[in-house]
């Protein structure tokens, strides 16, 4: 009996991770409404492939509603930055270090 794979081929994965950077490349300059479905896919892609979207590019987007972060005020309170979304209002706490 042969053992089946469960990870997706490299090529796949190094497709998936380039079109998760284009696609938040793009969300960062569109429409509130089009930046959403952008990252949106990413997030997708990146569950399907197994590919970590990574810290950096996780703080640039409310978890919620998956508006972008573009021109939002973030405050330092206690150790942590945090953020108010304009589109859900929810509000994101980030650990300062």
């Amino acid at each position: 009996m042969t053992e089946r794979s469960r990870s997706k081929p490299d090529f796949q994965v190094r497709i998936a991770k380039e079109r998760i950077d284009i696609l938040f490349d793009e969300a960062a300059e569109a429409p509130d409404d089009l930046a959403r479905r952008y990252i949106k896919l990413a997030k997708k892609i990146g569950m399907r492939y197994n590919v970590k979207i990574g810290s950096e590019r996780k703080k640039t987007y409310c978890k919620y509603c998956f508006t972008p972060f573009k021109g939002t005020a973030a405050k330092l309170k206690n150790g942590f930055i945090v953020r108010k979304c304009r589109h859900c209002g929810k509000v994101t706490k980030i650990k300062f270090k």
